[in-house]
This record gives structure tokens, sequence and C-alpha cells, in this order.
């Protein structure tokens, strides 16, 4: 186990986000979560690779009059603990154990990159029931398909910056085009992020196809991705489409692979209208008309 930490900057940080700290057991793990409350349908958000919870605060605030909003430090990363395991079977189990435990009643599922490809492999298990998926730029790297975009050493030169301690103005080197805010909050979080799940999830892009879980995924689900994402490239949109033409994708304008960074009015636009669709009732006839053989 490497060393990981959370100064008390980014702790304190906690305390401008309008949301409960909840914590569940996944087996030995103990997860943390973000849980935005409310009496509304819940929204259970899975970050990427090395995105802790609090990184999607923007987010989920901006969607809390639609949902009530559950956002996951996936374990090895924020104030989760790390595990034995970093696969898409371990982390599955643990969204599993977070609806379980908390009670959660047909949630929405809501991942970005890595967190798109535990949505879908968590909607293909069904040990859980869901009201919908959304998928936002997942991975589609895989076995002959080509290396992840993002290098395994990139992602570790940016942890060991974070480690030796980071500013807001470095992280804008890598993302100038960010919110100030999340150039800040990626500077303090970054070191809670194990460098072994890191590692795990970046092999496991590159060893596990999306595409075996994708054309299973049950409706309804959509997929969001970004114009210029190298993730989600204008082949793997069209394979997406075509292995799951029930699934409506939805290209983000003037965004990369962090559609919801990159863009963010456009992205959270097109996530609201989403999500507006999941929660309305399906059409058809109404139920006394069904009755009355109405047609």
């Amino acid at each position: 186990m490497t060393r990981r930490s959370v100064p008390q900057s980014a702790l304190a940080d906690l305390a401008d986000v309008p949301a409960t700290s909840r914590w569940v057991r996944s087996g030995d793990v103990r997860l943390h979560a973000l849980d935005y409350g409310g009496d509304l349908p819940a929204l259970v958000v899975l970050p990427g690779i090395t995105s802790p919870a609090i990184t999607m605060d923007f987010v989920a605030r901006e969607l809390t009059d639609l949902v009530r909003p559950v956002v996951l430090d996936v374990r090895g990363r924020g104030l989760s603990d790390e595990g034995d395991g970093y696969g898409l079977a371990e982390y599955a189990e643990d969204t599993e154990a977070l609806i379980t435990r908390l009670g959660l009643d047909r949630p929405l599922l809501l991942g970005h990159s890595m967190g798109a490809r535990i949505a879908a492999a968590v909607a293909v298990r069904a040990k859980v029931p869901l009201r919908g998926t959304v998928l936002a730029d997942p991975p589609m790297s895989g076995p002959d398909r080509g290396p992840y975009p993002t290098t395994r050493e990139v992602f570790l030169r940016q942890l060991a910056e974070a480690r030796r301690g980071t500013d807001a103005d470095e992280v804008a080197v890598s993302w100038p085009t960010w919110p100030r805010r999340e150039q800040e909050l990626r500077a303090r979080w970054l070191s809670s992020c194990a460098e072994e799940a890191i590692v795990a999830t970046h092999h496991g892009f590159e060893h596990e196809d999306f595409f075996d879980w994708w054309p299973k995924v049950p409706g309804p689900a959509h997929l969001l991705y970004g114009a210029d994402s190298p993730v989600v490239t204008s082949d793997g949109a069209r394979e997406a489409a075509e292995s799951n033409p029930a699934a409506p994708l939805h290209r983000i304008p003037g965004a990369g692979h962090m559609i919801f960074w990159d863009a963010p009015a456009t992205a959270t636009a097109t996530l609201r209208t989403v999500l507006t669709t999941l929660l309305s009732p399906p059409a058809g006839p109404h139920p006394r008309d069904q009755a009355r053989g109405g047609s």
C-alpha cells in the first residue's frame, strides 16, 4: 500500500459542500459518499479514475431540483478505503453495496469515465433494480482496440506532483480551461488517490473491453460523449450506436473527455434533459384506459 493523504485544506472543502457524508461497508472496505439529500429519486454518481467524490460537487449541486445525488468516493479514492482488487467486479459490488445499505429505491446511475464503465457493469449484473443509466465518455479502449489515450506515466506524474504538494496553477498546465475552483479541488484532493488503484484501473482500461458490457446494458440508458474526446472517438461512437441501438447518444460540443469540466453549461444542460426524460413516466395508455380496453 502506498501512502495517501488528505490535507487539512482538502477536508475544509467539505464545509462548503451542501451534502452529508455517508459511510457503508462493502465487505471489508469502508466506503464514503456525499449525499445531497431530499425526497427525490436518487442518482448515484460514480466519478473517474482520479476523481474523488467532491470533484463532482459542481455537477451534483446543479441537479438537486431533479434528483437526490449520492456521489461515491470509489475505493482507493477520497475518504474510502483501499481494497484488494480494482476490477469492474469489485467496483460494481461496491456500488451495489452503497445502493443496498442506503436503501436507495431504484436509483438512476451516472458514471463518468471509469465510473461509466462501472455503471455499465452494475446495470448488466442486475443485482440491484435501477431506474436508468447514464454513461459519460466511457473509455472504449481495450484488447485489440489500442491504448487508453492518457498513459499510466502521465497519471503517476500528476499523482507525484500532488504528493509533493501542488497548486491550482500547476494543475492548470494540464487542464487550462477548467473552472478555477475545480483546478483547486484537484490540487488538494488528488493525493487521496491510491497509486495501486490508478495503476490497476488503467490496466483495466486496456484489458477489460467496454463492448463486452455495453451491448447488454438494459434500457433506459443514455451515453454522453465529448465531440473532441480522444476516449470516445467517432468510430467508437458509431460502434456504440450500432451495438446498443436502443440507447441514445448525446454529443457535447466543445468538450473533450472531461465533458463536465470542459463544457460545464452544455454538458450539464444535456444531462438535465436526459435525467428529465428518464424520470418521466413512460408514454402509453393511462391504466384506466387499459382497464377499459382503450388503445
